[in-house]
């Protein structure tokens, strides 16, 4: 397929920038496979769950990995930290093509190495300070600058394991009080972990669909969730992921088209696993997922549920409701 066939429409003033003041007052829009839309609120999801149904999230929790720092010349910079190769060396995003010192604070700086290497000297220190030396690393859609309330609502409610630098937004939506009503229903809620990283976003240059490489993303399941995922199965019960990063987890580990190893009981490991149309799903039944950018690999992979021209007519349908979309939006359940 080609990267033009998933363009669509959106008027920049739907664009979400800020979240609403509860999480689960978003708006949900229903699609079913036929196509039938229905347009309820997110606190309607448990109607539409039935006892013995498994839904799994992403509990990865992002840290603030944009940090600016200062050249010895005297400009600034800043830097988005990815992940961390080995103890004090990041790869990075930045631009242009910079080596040098960046000084971050009066105990730390690192050596940059052509805007994609960070060496820091004390990343000890680093690691103590990140939370109030760093920003949350919104997307630019977002085009303000971040603030201390992004650092709880840039965040799900069950975020647990730090390092993503991009939050699985499906479950923004989420409240504590939503997911014990779910679990008072006899609905199983399980969280695993897919660490967000460049390759979720990062643009397809590619005009066809087959030449694109998705980057690899760390995850880590417990084996008794998989045990778990084959009972409700067996007992056609359904399996519902929260995010588009919840399901590249547990299809490319169940699709082999991963790296893992067992450690404590764990599944870890990495997967590269682009998931579009022509993709067979292996586990998963139904998605909970927010409204993606037109031509990325999200989008993409949302169609694989629901199928691309009821994906698209869908995201017509929300443009003419007047939907919120991208990280801080509205929510989509494909059923």
């Amino acid at each position: 397929m080609r990267t033009s066939d998933f363009d669509f429409f959106l008027p920049k003033e739907l664009v979400a920038t800020r979240p609403l003041a509860r999480r689960d007052d978003s708006r949900l829009l229903v699609v079913q496979k036929n196509g039938k839309i229905e347009h309820k609120r997110f606190y309607d999801l448990p109607s539409y769950l039935c006892a013995g149904d498994m839904v799994i999230l992403n509990n990865s929790k992002v840290f603030p990995a944009r940090l600016s720092g200062t050249k010895v010349s005297g400009g600034t910079m800043s830097i988005l930290l990815v992940n961390e190769s080995s103890p004090g060396v990041w790869n990075i995003i930045a631009k242009g093509n910079f080596t040098g010192t960046l000084l971050f604070s009066d105990t730390i700086k690192a050596h940059i190495a052509g805007s994609k290497t960070a060496y820091f000297e004390n990343h000890d220190e680093l690691k103590r300070s990140i939370w109030s030396l760093g920003e949350m690393p919104l997307p630019p859609y977002i085009n303000r600058p971040p603030d201390e309330s992004d650092k709880k609502r840039y965040q799900t409610v069950y975020a647990h394991v730090e390092g993503s630098i991009a939050a699985p937004t499906a479950g923004l939506h989420f409240t504590d009080d939503l997911i014990d009503k779910m679990k008072s229903k006899g609905i199983h809620v399980r969280t695993i972990t897919l660490h967000v990283g460049a390759g979720t976003f990062r643009p397809i240059r590619t005009a066809r669909l087959d030449d694109h490489t998705m980057e690899k993303e760390y995850f880590s399941i417990n084996k008794h969730i998989l045990t778990e995922i084959k009972q409700a199965k067996a007992s056609n019960n359904r399996i519902v992921a929260v995010g588009t990063t919840t399901t590249r987890a547990l299809e490319g580990y169940m699709s082999g088209m991963c790296e893992a190893i067992v450690n404590n009981g764990s599944l870890r490991g990495s997967t590269d696993i682009f998931i579009h149309e022509g993709y067979s799903l292996q586990v998963i039944d139904s998605l909970i997922t927010n409204f993606h950018l037109p031509r990325s690999t999200p989008l993409m992979l949302t169609a694989v549920f629901a199928g691309r021209e009821n994906l698209l007519n869908a995201y017509k349908k929300a443009v003419s409701e007047r939907y919120r979309f991208f990280s801080y939006g509205d929510a989509m359940l494909v059923l």
